[in-house]
């Protein structure tokens, strides 16, 4: 089995291109969401606590089952530590054996990048230029990365309550070939950006904007830590949009859409990849990914890792799994000793 740690993972990101592996990605996601319906899927198991919560999340098809352990903790930054930190599995359907044991702090962060270009893909203008980032922490410049590798964005505005973040975004985007603006507020942010991507962390409900203060043709990207209770739109935004989810029975309990009808949902992302419902259809349409991450996700970026890992031939093999002469003789190795 292998074990891919955090710095096996750089490495073959590195080797791989930065951009190169987000397109690898996002074909990876398309392909996956496109065979949904032969996928066994299930909302994510959260334990919820005042400080946070703490996610196992799987999903399999015949050939790969796949699980990930993740916690969210808003908190955890002003200690010293992530917001975000997981971990995931791999494993062979035909005999149940763990194929990878992998980080998936960074490819967490890569996967819901790659989620929001696909969805972009699909549901924004194709000649989209502005993106705008609400929120420049942790997951922003992965965002930006993933959404400039599917579309040519030339500009980047960005807005953050806390001047640190918007500094550091800025000073890890400096080699990127676009323009950066840094604004004072969220209304500057968004006015006229094409796409925009909110990524905020706070348990709470809020109203980050309103309508009236996006151009018409956006597509905004609903990203931002999502739980129950925790909202950064009113309903009314719903309502003038249309509204993609990726699962509705876990989107339902966890995104945007918990504040009206499911009725408000007009697809789920695998129906407009496949063409059995419309996407975007002209370029006034408003649009809106209610995205939460699902584990989907997960499991296209654990097998692609686990291929390019094979190809590369990155990756510790461990022994994890009790290999005995005789399967039915457990016991005997205990008595090697």
């Amino acid at each position: 089995m292998k074990l891919i740690d955090v710095d096996t993972l750089v490495q073959l990101v590195s080797q791989t291109g930065l951009n190169d592996f987000n397109l690898q990605l996002i074909q990876a996601l398309e392909n996956d969401f496109a065979h949904w319906e032969t996928f066994h899927k299930s909302p994510r198991h959260a334990t919820h606590y005042p400080h946070g919560v703490i996610e196992l999340m799987p999903c399999a098809n015949d050939d790969f089952y796949s699980f990930k352990y993740v916690n969210g903790h808003p908190d955890n930054t002003q200690k010293g530590k992530l917001c975000v930190a997981a971990m995931g599995l791999l494993a062979e359907v035909s005999n149940g054996y763990p194929l990878m044991i992998s980080e998936m702090t960074l490819l967490t962060a890569l996967r819901t990048a790659a989620i929001t270009a696909l969805g972009a893909k699909y549901l924004a203008r194709k000649n989209s230029q502005h993106l705008a980032i609400i929120g420049t922490g942790a997951q922003a410049e992965f965002q930006a990365h993933a959404v400039m590798a599917q579309l040519p964005i030339k500009k980047i505005s960005f807005f953050d309550i806390d001047p640190k973040a918007m500094n550091k975004f800025e000073r890890n985007m400096a080699d990127a070939p676009i323009e950066l603006l840094q604004c004072k507020n969220i209304e500057e942010t968004i006015s006229s950006a094409d796409i925009i991507v909110t990524a905020t962390a706070a348990k709470k409900r809020v109203e980050l904007f309103n309508i009236s203060q996006v151009k018409s043709g956006v597509h905004i990207h609903a990203m931002g830590g999502d739980c129950p209770g925790k909202t950064e739109f009113s309903p009314e935004i719903l309502e003038q949009c249309k509204v993609v989810v990726e699962y509705t029975p876990q989107s339902k309990e966890e995104g945007e859409i918990q504040q009206g009808e499911t009725s408000l949902i007009n697809a789920e992302l695998w129906e407009v990849i496949t063409g059995k419902k419309v996407g975007r259809e002209n370029d006034q349409e408003m649009t809106f990914f209610d995205s939460v991450g699902f584990s989907l996700e997960d499991f296209s970026i654990l097998k692609l890792v686990y291929q390019l890992a094979l190809k590369m031939n990155l990756g510790e093999e461990i022994n994890l799994i009790p290999r005995p002469e005789d399967p039915k003789n457990l016991f005997r190795l205990l008595k090697k000793q």
